[in-house]
């Protein structure tokens, strides 16, 4: 039988059996029970201590920076006086503890209990993974992630107020805010969601026909009209001297679908949402012409974002969000992260892939369906900055063919729906690096995007659909 041994008695030097089958006294069981608990909670620290909002450490060293802005000035001060005796004279002239105490305040929360949804795809993976590692709980929030059909149906459920927050296209708040085949009902992008991610994936049966010039008369699939896939493809296409509207057939089809499709040959291809490009490749029916990083690299695709109704009643359930989104965003972004995120996104609850196609598409080491193992690092990326030259380059593209009619202003729709401030805000409240400006340009296969000069871009196309 096993003796019970209280901490007081942890130094008697009679040793029995625990109860666990090990040879050492309960006292020692415990100890080491909490300290493996302790180790638990540092690792599970170690994952996410590098996003908490505004640490105390943050707060001290952000002052001692504004203070002493020159490194080697800051250093000597430090290492002559010591970290306590510098934090002492700063606090007698500033209120550090108050400081501190305000940063960590958060207000209350409106609403704890909110249903997000998302499209089965690695392009929601910050969204998804947030909910199995803890980040949502972690601020506090009861989120149930919501796998939904088809874009077409998530757009409905938050315009009918059914999500609370989603996982959307990026175009998609920019179309439904300006009424674009619904109802106009204001909504905003938070973050992005992914960059790249995306590819051509044509059937085998075209292997040996890669000129898109020759692809006259091909039927493709893209998940959706607003959408970086169908804008990028027509682009593509039409760098070819293809009208996307004329020469080819565009067929919306739910991404889960595109990979049957294919392989029932009612289409030639599709330029979709991973993981069905390796997918296809996986099932052998398809193979992957070209990566859309190498068409625009570091190109937009899906976003998160609510409607703007829900951030004007619920300002602290959106902070905290907010925070949720872009801890698991930078968590995404480091490639060592990659495989234990396959494994967390693979079940049946989210993805439902097998995880060999998802380890194949995060890490960029892949098969491509023509007999060689590529590696491209970047081909999936998770920077969450919504920028709002993004923003303008999906108007001009909406614009170009015919999605918008007439003069577009371009700097207040991106301005109104792409939140870079409040993500700035976000982001430097979790002592993420933050990068300048608000439109950067872009390269869109060699030609560069200004968008100071949108409108100039939007008409200069030869090919392009003319009210």
């Amino acid at each position: 039988m096993s003796e019970f041994f209280s901490p007081f008695d942890a130094d008697r030097p009679l040793m029995l059996q625990c109860s666990c089958g090990r040879d050492h006294t309960a006292a020692d069981h415990h100890a080491e029970a909490s300290a493996d608990a302790a180790a638990a909670t540092l690792r599970q620290r170690s994952l996410t201590s590098e996003f908490e909002a505004y640490s105390n450490e943050f707060i001290e060293a952000t002052l001692v920076k504004a203070l002493f802005p020159q490194d080697a000035v800051r250093r000597r001060f430090i290492k002559a006086v010591g970290k306590g005796t510098a934090m002492a004279a700063i606090a007698s002239v500033l209120p550090v503890a108050s400081m501190q105490a305000m940063a960590q305040e958060k207000g209350a929360l409106e609403k704890t209990n909110l249903k997000i949804g998302f499209i089965p795809i690695t392009c929601a993976t910050p969204l998804i993974m947030a909910h199995p590692l803890g980040f949502y709980s972690k601020q506090g929030l009861n989120v149930e992630v919501t796998k939904t059909a088809g874009w077409a149906l998530i757009r409905d459920k938050m315009i009918n107020k059914e999500y609370d927050a989603t996982h959307f296209l990026s175009p998609m708040p920019l179309a439904i805010s300006m009424g674009l085949g619904s109802n106009a009902t204001p909504m905003n992008v938070a973050t992005i969601q992914n960059v790249n991610g995306q590819a051509i994936t044509l059937s085998l049966k075209h292997k040996d026909n890669r000129d898109p010039k020759n692809w006259k008369g091909f039927k493709f699939a893209i998940p959706f009209e607003y959408s970086m896939h169908n804008f990028l493809l027509r682009y593509y296409l039409a760098e070819a001297g293809l009208n996307p509207d004329t020469d080819v057939q565009l067929r919306v089809v739910p991404p889960a679908e595109m990979v049957a499709n294919l392989r029932a040959g009612n289409i030639d291809g599709f330029l979709g949402p991973d993981p069905f490009n390796q997918r296809a490749v996986f099932e052998e029916v398809g193979f992957i012409h070209v990566l859309t990083k190498d068409l625009w690299n570091g190109h937009p695709c899906c976003a998160f974002g609510t409607s703007t109704e829900f951030i004007q009643k619920n300002p602290n359930t959106f902070a905290a969000l907010y925070r949720a989104v872009l801890t698991s965003a930078a968590m995404a972004r480091d490639p060592k992260n990659r495989e234990l995120i396959a494994k967390v996104i693979a079940p049946q609850a989210y993805l439902n892939q097998p995880e060999a196609v998802l380890n194949q598409v995060l890490t960029g080491k892949f098969a491509d369906g023509l007999g060689k193992i590529q590696n491209v690092p970047d081909r999936a990326d998770f920077d969450p900055m919504p920028w709002q030259s993004m923003a303008v380059w999906m108007l001009t593209q909406m614009q170009r063919w015919g999605y918008i009619k007439g003069d577009v202003d371009y700097k207040q729709i991106a301005e109104k729906v792409f939140l870079i401030t409040d993500a700035k805000k976000q982001m430097k409240a979790l002592d993420q690096k933050v990068p300048d400006g608000t439109y950067p340009k872009f390269t869109i296969m060699g030609r560069e995007f200004d968008a100071a000069k949108a409108a100039d871009y939007a008409k200069s196309f030869p090919i392009r659909k003319v009210a």
